[in-house]
């Protein structure tokens, strides 16, 4: 990863020339982003990569025989990049930065110049993200989503998403209006591991919370929570459960268990969730805690850090 586009997005204002164009698509095609070979619609023969200095790119598939007319294609065809007049610079640099996981402000990326729009800005993010919800998808679907185990720890609680306008003030729409919106948390310990998984629910009852635990919590796994009645029942559903008494203490004293961890974990989603104004409606909301799982279950175990992660997902989302 860290090759020649990891030179090229360290500098910004990096000039597209010619030669940096040629070197970056080929960079792309070798990952796969990009299409190596294309076929024309009207005689079916392989078309030429060409230089085309009207094209966003600077480069264009062309069919050269005769009876085509020359006809010309996007070297974006069929890709991530498709359908929008940014160029691969630009869109590089983006997603060198959505990686990085550095605060996505839009004013700071304007300021940086990446792009001149914030309609661009949301557009890029909105596509990348939609390709790390299928990635989590499809991870569940191919190998399931359980967490628990020999020598780790599921911490278990629950808390409550809800905006808060400042001061009571200001009007607001239907999708402010929002219910009681609470979110029941599973985050697993293991060492330096962090795997978080994250439901909406709409009521914190037992009859809601104990099958959620059933489904993506191993049997006979450490479970760590407070006081909450709907957990009262967990020990005869076969699980080690420790309860925390938080009007007491918020560690055990015999055990030395707490649920902190999951504690700390509420702020840092919180603090994500409000900066992305992902809590606008109910799908805004679940979107966003699926990016959270992503980021923990997939990204960061990467080989190839989230990076790598990243580009292996848009390269699945988009091949035949």
């Amino acid at each position: 990863m860290a090759s020649l586009v990891g030179t090229l997005l360290r500098k910004v204002n990096v000039k597209e020339s010619k030669k940096t164009s040629f070197k970056l698509i080929t960079w792309l095609q070798k990952k796969r982003l990009l299409q190596r070979k294309v076929k024309c619609k009207n005689c079916r023969h392989k078309m030429k990569m060409v230089y085309y200095t009207q094209s966003t790119d600077l480069h264009i598939w062309e069919c050269r025989r005769k009876r085509c007319g020359r006809l010309r294609r996007s070297v974006r065809t069929k890709s991530l990049f498709s359908n929008s007049h940014c160029s691969l610079f630009t869109w590089m640099k983006y997603i060198h930065r959505f990686a990085q996981g550095l605060q996505l402000r839009q004013v700071d990326m304007l300021q940086d110049g990446i792009t001149k729009s914030t309609a661009t800005l949301s557009m890029m993010s909105k596509k990348l993200r939609r390709i790390c919800l299928k990635s989590l998808k499809r991870h569940r679907k191919e190998k399931g989503q359980k967490i628990g185990g020999v020598n780790a720890i599921v911490h278990i609680d629950e808390s409550k998403f809800c905006h808060k306008r400042k001061y009571g003030r200001g009007r607001f729409g239907n999708s402010w209006r929002r219910k009681r919106t609470w979110v029941f948390g599973m985050l697993q310990i293991k060492r330096s591991d962090r795997r978080p998984i994250l439901r909406l629910v709409q009521r914190r009852n037992k009859e809601t919370l104990v099958p959620i635990i059933k489904k993506h919590v191993k049997h006979h796994s450490l479970v760590v929570s407070d006081e909450w009645r709907a957990y009262a029942g967990l020990a005869t559903e076969g699980y080690r459960h420790v309860r925390v008494n938080h009007s007491q203490h918020y560690v055990d004293p015999q055990t030395g268990l707490h649920t902190q961890n999951l504690e700390r974990a509420w702020q840092t989603y919180k603090k994500e969730i409000w900066r992305m104004r992902g809590n606008r409606s109910e799908k805004a909301l679940k979107e966003q805690l699926c990016f959270i799982e992503w980021t923990y279950w997939l990204a960061r175990k990467n080989s190839e850090g989230v990076l790598g992660r990243l580009v292996k997902d848009i390269r699945r989302s988009y091949q035949k």
